[in-house]
């Protein structure tokens, strides 16, 4: 069995290169018949494909049922496939491209749906992307035996590293602090309404961590709409709908959210006390936290000392980073502990998953010695001798049949594997007789 992945992940590859290769949803299920029918051209009819495609990833994950088509001939046929697919030339996507096979393939998936291998560490999000793959694949057809197993212990190694580590629970940067903090104060983030203002780097990593809590309702403003809007739509490929406020509108809807958080290169304050007092005032002195990632400040220090108003700066967010990897370091560690006894696990089920064609076969040879020796005794029976005599040459013949084979490699093998074969042999029939 050849199992391997093939990705293009932001580990590695700049977004312009990512969003290069994403494929939407609603082209999918046409992608994954496509790339099933063409890797089938090289390998047998068995051959299983799933994709998966965030704005961070868009990952193939293979089976091939065949051994006369090796990892690196799957390897080569995907990337023409996709390079095909998007216009684009194999030797522009090679540089980007990460290929894992066999066991760290296995590996590469279960790091994948714990979150570890995601740009904000032990995020969520990714395991229900990756359900929807497998609902996809499912749908169209290309997955079978081999992925469905992959895709279900995925699942539940997911779901015990979350229910014996800590890998979600504690904040290890600055925006994973900015929810910590907001859920501290105010709850459940399903009940709250998020703005963005400003739509850097920061900003859109915010975004990220954010919405993966899902908010009731989430709102960009920037100076530069075109940037705000870009941002709306990178919600939108993550499955969250987002709006866009344009920043002159900000101060008449600043009451309207409980969250507000800001990374901007002004040089001067953009919110200050008279605008957060008005809104204050419009909501009834309903707490709201204020969280500046900006450097220099977007909020006039004096808002702080307002009733009702939580405002959090860098170097607030900094110590809860400081507190938040000690706890997270341990929680990976104990993480890629399960994920190392799952891949031995799935490794194993795979290992007999494969031998079942060659039990199979030896299960016919039996049966044909069986059905030869059973003629052998009717016809016998047929002329009259006596049953017991018959059972018994129909005993012996079965025996001999069985222990021929063994019995000629013995004699045949050199004197350096005899030893070992002679093992092998006592092992088998030693069990046979416990057996019975």
């Amino acid at each position: 069995m050849n199992l391997l992945t093939i990705g293009i992940n932001h580990q590695i590859a700049p977004v312009d290169i990512r969003e290069k290769v994403a494929l939407s949803p609603d082209t999918m299920q046409d992608a994954l018949a496509d790339l099933k029918n063409y890797l089938n051209q090289t390998a047998d009819q068995s051959s299983e494909v799933a994709i998966l495609s965030t704005c961070n990833r868009m990952e193939v994950y293979c089976a091939a049922n065949d051994q006369q088509i090796s990892d690196n001939q799957i390897q080569i046929k995907t990337l023409d496939w996709l390079a095909a697919q998007k216009q684009l030339s194999v030797n522009e996507l090679m540089p980007f491209v990460q290929t894992s096979v066999a066991s760290e393939a296995v590996r590469h998936v279960f790091r994948v749906g714990c979150g570890l291998d995601s740009m904000v560490l032990g995020e969520t999000q990714i395991l229900g992307q990756m359900k929807q793959a497998a609902a996809d694949a499912q749908k169209a057809g290309s997955i079978s035996t081999y992925l469905n197993q992959l895709f279900n212990k995925t699942f539940s190694v997911a779901k015990e590293v979350r229910a014996t580590t800590e890998i979600s629970t504690h904040a290890i940067s600055l925006a994973s602090a900015a929810v910590k903090l907001s859920t501290r104060v105010l709850g459940a983030m399903e009940n709250q309404r998020v703005l963005f203002i400003g739509a850097g780097e920061m900003i859109n990593l915010c975004a990220t961590h954010f919405s993966a809590k899902s908010p009731k309702s989430i709102t960009i403003s920037n100076r530069t709409a075109e940037r705000a809007q870009a941002l709306v739509q990178t919600l939108s490929t993550q499955g969250f709908q987002g709006k866009f406020l344009p920043l002159s509108d900000v101060p008449k809807h600043l009451h309207e959210f409980d969250i507000v958080v800001s990374c901007t290169s002004s040089t001067l304050p953009i919110i200050g006390l008279g605008m957060i007092t008005t809104a204050l005032q419009l909501r009834k002195h309903q707490p709201m936290v204020l969280v500046d990632l900006a450097v220099p400040r977007d909020f006039e220090p004096e808002i702080n000392h307002l009733r009702d108003i939580y405002l959090y700066t860098v170097d607030d967010l900094g110590e809860v980073v400081k507190e938040g990897m000690k706890f997270r370091s341990n929680a990976v560690k104990g993480a890629e502990g399960i994920i190392d006894t799952q891949v031995s696990q799935f490794m194993h089920w795979l290992q007999k998953r494969s031998s079942v064609p060659f039990i199979n076969s030896l299960i016919e040879k039996s049966e044909a010695l069986q059905q030869i020796e059973i003629e052998k005794a009717k016809r016998r029976l047929a002329r009259g001798e006596d049953p017991m005599q018959v059972m018994t040459e129909l005993a012996r013949g079965l025996a001999n049949k069985f222990m021929h084979g063994s019995l000629h490699s013995l004699h045949q093998s050199d004197v350096e594997s005899m030893e070992e074969y002679q093992k092998m042999l006592t092992q088998i029939f030693m069990a046979n007789q416990r057996k019975h």
